[in-house]
């Protein structure tokens, strides 16, 4: 008998990825803080847009997403034509391991990296090297002390999820510059414009030929739902990338949708701006209830607990209050809970939650 037709080496190594919880039973005031979504929602010119076609929904979408592109290229004072759109940033990164890695070959991730780097190395047969961090910040000396001669591509979160924390400009200079040729650093910044004065890593994309940035419409934009992410690399990358790309990956609705998203600076900037009030003010009531919590330079805030029991027992609470946050067990934080900055009435209803929590168990 023929032996059993088998999936390809790695696919069985891969954990499934796990969203985050949006429903409590028996609750219709929930208020989700699970994903690190934008509380206002999108723009709602992005919402006119995408709406409007709809009706267009019978028609191809384009192939080279230039318009889109070239607003992105305008927005950031960047060339549309090193810049490739994906299905989120997911996908982006998803067609930089098809193109480059395989098996034989390692991909460097980090401790508390973004899950899906492991899961994209495993679908492509290659090996996820694991290396750690350090005070929950990603280290480019033990990331450089990694790399083999397999070694294709180095993935790192800046800021991180679910830290927050972000590399200084001269750390993560001095990481680029140690990546040897025959490896791409890729810099996945989804979180880059909740972080002051940072460019996401575009200038490292200027100044070496092996840096790749990647960006998303999901979190600022508020987007999610519609999956529209994009990347920024010299010009041969991205042709090696368009090769291996669907060419029709992006929706009408969500090319649109993203175009008008990027165009309404108005709106992104008030966001930008209610974001990083809300953020210092569930960072600094926290730190007042005796919970630690990093200095977050994303959209959320991981606060740290005593041990796994209290962080468990705090996100029972919080579930009874109709509050859902993340329990980023799976990113090696047993002990801590992950939190999405909300809107000021939202984080008046955690930090009060939290008070009554830390009441109870006092």
């Amino acid at each position: 008998m023929p032996a059993k037709i088998a999936p390809q080496p790695g696919v069985m190594e891969i954990a499934l990825y796990v969203g985050g919880e949006s429903r409590i039973e028996g609750r219709a005031d929930v208020l989700k803080l699970s994903s690190n979504e934008n509380p206002r929602g999108p723009s709602p010119a992005a919402v006119e847009a995408a709406a409007a076609a709809v009706a267009r929904m019978h028609r191809y979408p384009s192939t080279d997403h230039a318009d889109l592109r070239a607003a992105i290229g305008e927005v950031h004072g960047l060339d549309p034509d090193r810049i490739i759109c994906g299905v989120g940033s997911d996908e982006v990164l998803q067609m930089l391991c098809h193109a480059y890695a395989g098996e034989g070959t390692e991909v460097v991730i980090t401790a508390h990296g973004f899950a899906m780097y492991r899961i994209i190395a495993h679908m492509v047969g290659a090996t996820p090297v694991e290396v750690p961090e350090t005070d929950r910040r990603v280290d480019p000396d033990l990331i450089l002390a990694a790399i083999t001669d397999r070694t294709r591509i180095v993935f790192i979160a800046n800021p991180g999820n679910p830290t927050g924390t972000r590399l200084s400009d001269a750390d993560l200079a001095r990481l680029a510059a140690g990546i040897p040729p025959t490896c791409l650093l890729v810099i996945d910044s989804a979180y880059a414009e909740f972080a002051a004065g940072y460019d996401g890593g575009a200038s490292l994309v200027e100044a070496h030929e092996n840096v790749v940035m990647t960006r998303t419409f999901s979190k600022l934009y508020g987007l999610g739902g519609l999956r529209v992410g994009w990347g920024y690399a010299r010009r041969d990358v991205i042709d090696v990338l368009n090769r291996v790309r669907q060419p029709f990956n992006l929706s009408l609705p969500a090319i649109d949708g993203a175009l008008a998203a990027v165009r309404d600076r108005a709106f992104a900037e008030a966001c930008i701006r209610e974001n990083a009030e809300q953020r210092a003010r569930l960072s600094g009531g926290l730190r007042q209830l005796g919970i630690a919590c990093d200095d977050s330079e994303a959209n959320f805030v991981l606060a740290r607990f005593a041990d796994a029991a209290e962080a468990e027992a705090a996100d029972a609470h919080l579930k009874s209050a109709g509050i859902i946050v993340r329990r980023p067990v799976s990113y090696g934080f047993p002990e801590a809970l992950r939190i999405t900055v909300g809107r000021p009435e939202d984080m008046t209803r955690v930090l009060e939650a939290l008070a009554a929590f830390r009441e109870v168990a006092a």
